[in-house]
This record gives structure tokens, C-alpha cells and sequence, in this order.
């Protein structure tokens, strides 16, 4: 899933799903996209960084018509390789406002949504606010954009900068080192990936760097987009956002 200011995937791209697929947030965050996109109504649904197609391709499954926007054709190629991913219309280029400004049809969208920390790419808080005012401009009256994104005070404090071992479903060995800008709000996710291939054992290692917002930042790009708070999550099953979530799902929507 990714953005023009992402890092080059053509790599990983065959192996990205295993990566979150360890994770199992893919079949919660469908089945709540499945249910955000019955509820408000007539429309299809745009995914922003569509990637791989590891949420679209599901949710399309579930009956919901998806389109999707990406920079990375390594990433679409493995979408269109899955059963039913040769049916969703994607549009090559940045998702945010500025190169992806054409792509999607404004006003006809009843769901727009970018997630797996997808949105946190996005280099700039200039970036981020033409993003909203992007999803604002594509959304129908009614229509939600919805996104999920660590909360920055967890973020912060993760231990991980010594280094963590993340579950994979093929079986690579995934070491993720992340360094933290609190002054920038930034942070950077190093990762050293161990396999196995027909030379022996590999090592290779991709970084991709974030910008992070807390809630109450994001709440008010939404609203210079005209966009209003409609519901937050603690995760993608719908917990209850707390004082003590380290993650959130938020629920944005463009009023009648």
C-alpha cells in the first residue's frame, strides 16, 4: 500500500501479504470496511494505497465494489494476480491531492479508506491535509473516509528501537529496528529481512519513514476538509478507543 513517497517495494511485493497476514488484523479490518461500506449506502468504495490488494480483493469478495489508487506497479501486479483482482479498476500515481488529484470520481464515493498505517507515509502534515481534502472532494454527501494510525504517545514509548521480531506467514525471519523524531514527528521503521532463496540464505533491508499525528491533529485536518468526527475505535474489531489504546481507527464523515 503505498504512496509516490513511499519506498520501493518491487522487492517485497511477492511477500508483503505474509508479512501482515502473521499480524490477523486483514479479516477484521474487511469485515468492518464490509459493514462501514453497507452502512452508509449506495457507492463504491476507494482505497487509497491499495497495494497488493490484501483488503480490496476480500472486501470486493464481499460484494463491495472497490477502486483503488497506488504508486508501486510491483504491488498491483500481485494484485491483479489474485482471483477477482483483475476486476478492480486502480489508477497509478499519489494518492494525496496532488498527483492522484484526478483519480477516483468526485462526489461518487461512498466509502474512501486508507489504512495499515498507510496514511503515516504520507511526508508532511501539508501532504496529509491535502489527503483529507482529497478523500472530502471524492466522498458523497454522507460518505466516510475512514483510517487507522498508532497513537503517538504508545508510539513513543515502544521498546522496539532495540529491535523486535515480527511474525511472518512465509516463513522469513523479519527483524524490524524503528528510530523515533519526536521533534519531527517522525519516525522510521527499518526492516532486515532473512530467507532462504536458491543461493542460499539472504539478507536484505528496506526503511519506510512516517509522519505521525495525534488524534486531535487528524480531527482538525478533517475538519478544514469539511469532514466531521463521526467515531473512533480502539482497533479494527470496534474496541472502545481509550486512554490506554496505542492504536485507533477513525470514522470521518462528510455531512448531508
Amino acid at each position: 500500500m503505498t504512496s509516490s513517497g513511499s519506498p520501493d517495494y518491487t522487492a517485497f511485493a511477492a511477500r508483503y501479504d505474509s508479512w501482515f497476514a502473521a499480524s490477523g488484523t486483514t479479516a477484521a479490518t474487511v469485515s468492518a470496511l464490509a459493514g462501514l461500506a453497507e452502512g452508509a449506502g449506495p457507492g463504491p468504495a476507494l482505497e487509497l494505497g491499495i497495494g497488493t490488494g490484501r483488503i480490496a480483493v476480500p472486501l470486493a469478495a464481499r460484494g463491495v465494489e472497490v477502486h483503488g489508487i497506488d504508486a508501486s506497479p510491483a504491488m498491483v501486479e500481485q494484485l491483479r494476480a489474485k482471483p477477482g483482482g483483475e476486476h478492480i479498476p486502480v489508477t497509478m500515481g499519489d494518492f494525496s491531492a496532488g498527483a492522484g488529484a484526478d483519480a477516483g470520481i468526485p462526489g461518487a464515493y461512498a466509502l474512501v479508506y486508507v489504512v495499515s498505517g498507510t496514511f503515516a507515509e504520507l511526508p508532511s502534515q501539508d501532504a496529509q491535509v491535502d489527503c483529507f481534502a482529497g478523500a472530502a472532494r471524492r466522498l458523497r454527501p454522507g460518505g466516510l473516509f475512514v483510517l487507522d494510525a498508532h497513537v503517538p504517545e504508545a508510539l513513543v514509548a515502544d521498546r522496539s528501537t532495540g529491535g523486535q521480531v515480527l511474525p511472518t506467514a512465509g516463513g522469513e525471519l523479519v527483524l524490524r529496528f524503528r528510530e523515533t523524531d519526536r521533534a519531527a514527528q517522525r519516525y522510521s521503521s527499518h526492516y532486515v529481512v532473512f530467507d532462504k532463496g536458491p543461493g542460499g540464505l539472504g539478507m536484505h533491508r528496506t526503511t519506510v519513514s512516517f509522519r505521525y499525528a495525534a488524534p486531535g491533529e487528524l480531527d482538525l485536518m478533517a475538519r478544514l476538509a469539511g469532514l466531521r468526527l463521526r467515531e473512533r475505535w480502539g482497533n479494527w474489531t470496534g474496541a472502545p478507543f481509550t486512554s490506554s489504546s496505542a492504536y485507533h481507527v477513525s470514522v470521518y464523515e462528510r455531512p448531508e
